[in-house]
Formats: C-alpha cells, sequence, structure tokens
C-alpha cells in the first residue's frame, strides 16, 4: 500500500540516482530535461508545485506506508480550470519495486486528487507504445486508448510512438461504486 506525498528537494538524489540512463531519462520525461538529471534541473520542475489555491502541477512521490520507502514518483500537470482537465505524467517505479501493483496504487491515488480534490473532468497521459507494462496497469485503472501519435520522440536511430489514453470523471466515479 503506498500513499501519495509531495516531493521536495529532499528527494532530488534519490530520483537522481534511479534516472541514470539518458534512455531511461527520456522515457520518463520525454525531452523535458536533458541527461543528466540534475538538482538544478528538478529545482526548476518544483516550481509553482502543490499549490491547490493556483494549480499548474502537482508533483509527488510514492511512498510505501508499512515501511517508509519511497518507491515511485508521479506528476499531474498540464492543469486548465477552463477545461477541468490535467494530466498525468512523469510515471516511474523504482527498480526493484516494479511488479508489486504500485504503478496502479499511484495512477488510482493521484485520479482521486484529480477528480475529487481538484473536480477535474478529464485526466489524460501519454506512453510509449513499447511499454506494454504500463499500458495494462493504465487500461486497469480505468483509462482507456484514445489514439496513436506516430514517431514523437527520437532515441539514438529510433523513433517512439505515444499512445494517448484518458479517463472522464463520470468514468472514474463508475469504478468507484463497482
Amino acid at each position: 500500500m503506498i500513499q501519495l506525498e509531495p516531493f521536495t528537494p529532499e528527494d532530488f538524489a534519490q530520483l537522481i540516482a534511479w534516472v541514470d540512463t539518458e534512455r531511461l531519462l527520456y522515457e520518463w520525461s520525454g525531452s523535458l530535461f536533458s541527461f543528466p538529471l540534475t538538482p538544478g534541473a528538478l529545482a526548476w520542475y518544483l516550481e509553482g508545485a502543490n499549490d491547490f489555491t493556483n494549480p499548474e502541477v502537482f508533483i509527488y512521490k510514492a511512498v510505501e506506508v508499512e515501511t517508509g520507502r519511497t518507491v515511485g514518483h508521479i506528476s499531474l500537470g498540464g492543469i486548465s480550470v477552463r477545461n477541468r482537465s490535467g494530466r498525468v505524467s512523469r510515471v516511474l517505479v523504482a527498480e526493484g519495486h516494479q511488479g508489486h501493483g504500485y504503478c496502479a496504487q499511484m495512477v488510482r491515488a493521484l485520479l482521486r486528487i484529480g477528480f475529487e480534490q481538484l473536480h477535474l473532468h478529464r485526466i489524460d497521459l501519454g506512453v510509449y507504445d513499447f511499454n506494454e507494462a504500463a499500458i495494462r496497469c493504465y487500461k486497469r485503472c480505468g483509462l482507456q486508448v484514445d489514439g496513436v501519435m506516430r514517431d514523437v520522440l527520437r532515441h539514438d536511430d529510433h523513433y517512439w510512438s505515444l499512445v494517448e489514453m484518458s479517463i472522464l470523471e463520470d468514468e472514474w466515479r463508475a469504478q468507484q461504486v463497482g
């Protein structure tokens, strides 16, 4: 069981240690950061984060309740108050903690924040098409595939396509009853 807690500068070193290859950095953040990840880049990332009075982005670490260990990272950004929408991004379950259901717990907790606290109508995300485990996880959490954006990122000499997924508030609420 995990709980989401605000990601702070005290967490920078751990995230930097987790994101230890250029490929993993691109899988985690697209082209938002350059390799290697630095405390300065993460400080920029945190600017304006976690302010419920002026929502822009909410950045969390996932903490295992029983042990207090941080096992992952997730954010909800692209908040549009007018459209009541947001975007899940930068989902990472730390190596050694994968395959234990943490991803689904993180996503469900973030959806709860988005729909219950921020009163969003739509939450979406993008995941690279080769990340089949993540796509299965997101589907289990109720997100549906909206489409595929082909060849959106080039890494080495290969292009990566992005699967766009979303969930609407009524779909999420129906899951809470069932």
